[in-house]
């Protein structure tokens, strides 16, 4: 395989287990304000919030605005009263201190760290993301953590990726792996990036035709063969 010296990881449903962290926000998040939390309201916000974030990644909405329409249209659609702004206030205070990654994530990242230089790169919410790598294992090996919010640019925009490689000194992008479980964002952004990518798929779920990674691991077991092997 080739030589990689940089692995720059995503955060979100790759290192953070995600799905139960906005499970926990959430519900603090909608007790605290008298909102009813349950699987019907869990799905719905849930339902609102990816649909948001797949317009986010195409370019379609800013930030600002997704942060706020979730709970607007939560709130619209479940025929409550709330402030939206003050709701996503209190859900990104509650995800920063919400910090759950996947087993064996921080062992992997130590014994990557030992061969490679990392880096996490998320197009996730500054309040909430910086505050759950700080409160995480991970900052004691990982040295870098790039946040689209605070970069001027998401992935998968070439400009993100342009910028990690220039703040870390990455002369030769193909000395970079980018490792992500969106195929869009991660992948495919990596790839226009002049970068490898691998897909982390522990569903196994097929490949969009037109995204093709360098490598594909369905768990951290194939990825530490891989890098490691």
């Amino acid at each position: 395989m080739p030589s990689y010296q940089y692995l720059l990881f995503d955060a979100d449903n790759t290192l953070f287990d995600f799905d139960r962290s906005e499970h926990e926000a959430l519900r603090l998040t909608l007790e605290e304000a008298g909102c009813p939390f349950n699987d019907v309201t869990e799905g719905l916000y849930v339902a609102i919030n990816r649909a948001l974030w797949t317009r986010f990644d195409l370019g379609e909405i800013p930030r600002e605005r997704l942060v706020v329409e979730r709970f607007d249209a939560f709130l619209r659609i479940m025929g409550l009263s709330g402030d939206p702004q003050a709701l996503n206030r209190a859900y990104l205070d509650h995800l920063a201190h919400t910090v759950i990654l996947y087993p064996g994530a921080e062992d992997l990242c130590r014994r990557l760290a030992g061969r490679y230089t990392l880096a996490i790169i998320t197009n996730g919410v500054a309040r909430a993301q910086r505050g759950r790598f700080e409160r995480s294992p991970l900052r004691d090996v990982i040295p870098w953590l790039f946040i689209s919010e605070e970069v001027g640019a998401s992935k998968p925009q070439p400009a993100f990726f342009q910028r990690v490689f220039r703040d870390m000194g990455i002369d030769d992008p193909s000395r970079a792996l980018v490792i992500g479980d969106n195929l869009l964002t991660d992948v495919w952004g990596g790839l226009n990036a002049g970068a490898d990518a691998c897909w982390l798929n522990p569903r196994r779920l097929p490949v969009a035709p037109d995204v093709r990674p360098t490598w594909e691991a369905d768990g951290f077991p194939a990825l530490e063969a891989l890098l490691l092997g």
